[in-house]
């Protein structure tokens, strides 16, 4: 069936509110379009800038399952779950020092219990899909146990080293990520040659400055700088690598 045509002069607008006022069109050139353009870029969690100013984009959120090993600081991986939680993503913490993150628990989601919290082993199956995604942070020392809940469809494991440890290697082998931040030359060789880093960007790795991160793959790198929010720094203090 077909719906009948208009009159030819018609302003009859019956159901559809009143006619506005009518402007002259706006038309503007070609080599004006650029400054109108947006940056659109990769979904995911943005975790700070590039050398260019460019947003470094970390798609946690998968169909498979992902594994990412943060060496670094507490204070990064506590931005990247209030980041995280704010695509929409549930973050489960499992933490042996659930002080430390019950204020951002508490100050997540803006009251919705978006962020949880659980002691060392004790994580229950967090049911994640497509339209409830979770990342799972541990947060559980130097020698992290094996995690009951492991990545899955939808379903993201960030593992928080504070420095290198013997379970590293392991760790890193199986990351689909890894991020970097300052760490001790010795820590920094043994790091360049198991995500086969240049040179340059190995030495690199004992002089970053705080809230500067290396995420890298073997195949692929980028330096970050995470700047924090007011609200983030207002919870969670200035980016150090050490607490």
């Amino acid at each position: 069936m077909s719906l009948p045509a208009a009159r030819p002069g018609s302003r009859s607008r019956i159901g559809f509110g009143l006619l506005g006022p009518r402007r002259d069109r706006h038309t503007v050139s070609l080599d004006q379009l650029g400054p109108l353009a947006l940056p659109v870029g990769d979904d995911g969690v943005v975790m700070g800038v590039d050398a260019e100013g460019r947003p470094t984009v970390l798609g946690i959120n998968r169909p498979s399952p992902y594994d990412v090993t943060l060496i670094g600081g507490l204070w990064t991986a506590q931005v990247l779950a209030l980041r995280a939680a704010a695509t929409g993503a549930r973050v489960t913490v499992e933490t042996g020092r659930a002080p430390a993150w019950t204020a951002l628990a508490q100050a997540a989601g803006g009251g919705q219990p978006c962020v949880s919290l659980h002691d060392v082993g004790r994580v229950p199956p967090q049911g994640a899909s497509a339209g409830s995604p979770v990342v799972v942070i541990r947060d559980c020392g130097m020698r992290p146990p094996r995690g009951r809940v492991v990545s899955a469809p939808w379903q993201s494991v960030v593992t928080l080293l504070p420095y290198l440890s013997p379970v590293a290697a392991r760790l890193m082998e199986k990351s689909g990520l890894v991020g970097v931040q300052r760490v001790a030359p010795d820590e920094a060789a043994r790091i360049g040659a198991a995500m086969r880093l240049p040179r340059a960007e190995t030495e690199a790795l004992s002089t970053l400055a705080d809230g500067v991160t290396l995420w890298c793959t073997t195949r692929d790198r980028q330096f970050a700088m995470t700047q924090p929010t007011d609200s983030e720094t207002g919870l969670l203090g200035a980016a150090r690598r050490v607490d």
